[in-house]
C-alpha cells in the first residue's frame, strides 16, 4: 500500500521528535550531566518561626556552630574602616561556603588578594573583609562568608546587595 507524499512527511516530522521519548524507567539520562546528591554543606531553608532552631547540613549543624570567629575577630571586621577606601563596584552575595572561616568576599570585582570593606546597599551595616577573587566576570555575583553574612545581620537564605570598598 502506497501512502500519498504529505503523509509520509508528516509521519517521518512525528517520528522525528520523538528521540527523547524513554520507554524504560526514568528520565533519559543526558550526557555530561550528574544529579547533585545533598551531603552535610548543603544548605537548607531557615525554618518558619515557631519551629525548631534552623540547622545546616544533614548533620544539624546551627550557624552558631559553623561560625567560630571570636569575639575580638568580629569587633576588628565592624570596627570603622581607615578611610574611605576606592569603590570597586555593587555586587550580589549568595552565602558562600559556610565551613570556610573568616570574614571573605570572593568576587570578580578584584583579580588578586586584597583587604576590602562591604557595606550593604540598604545602609544597615558594614564589615571588613578579605577580598578573593572568583574568576569569574564583575557582573557574575559574589559569595560572602558565613561571619561576613552573620556582622551583617542578614538573613543566610537571601541574595545581599553589597557595595564593594578596597582598603
Amino acid at each position: 500500500m502506497k501512502m500519498p507524499l504529505l503523509a509520509t512527511v508528516t509521519a517521518c516530522a512525528a517520528l522525528a521528535g520523538c528521540g527523547n521519548i524513554s520507554f524504560g524507567s526514568g528520565p533519559p539520562a543526558t550526557p555530561g550531566v550528574r544529579a547533585q546528591v545533598p551531603d552535610e554543606q548543603t544548605l537548607r531553608p531557615l525554618a518558619r518561626p515557631g519551629q525548631a532552631a534552623t540547622s545546616l547540613g544533614q548533620a544539624g549543624r546551627s550557624a552558631d556552630a559553623l561560625d567560630t570567629t571570636t569575639p575580638r575577630e568580629r569587633a576588628q571586621a565592624q570596627s570603622p574602616a581607615n578611610g574611605d577606601g576606592a569603590r570597586l563596584g555593587e555586587t550580589l552575595a549568595s552565602l558562600g561556603r559556610p565551613t570556610e572561616q573568616g570574614f571573605w568576599l570572593r568576587t570578580g570585582l578584584v583579580t588578586r588578594v586584597t583587604q576590602g570593606r562591604v557595606e550593604r546597599a540598604d545602609g544597615a551595616g558594614a564589615v571588613r573583609v578579605e577580598l578573593r577573587p572568583s574568576g569569574n566576570a564583575p557582573g557574575a555575583g559574589s559569595q560572602l562568608s558565613l561571619a561576613a553574612f552573620r556582622a551583617l545581620q542578614a538573613p543566610l537564605t537571601e541574595l545581599l546587595p553589597l557595595q564593594v570598598f578596597a582598603e
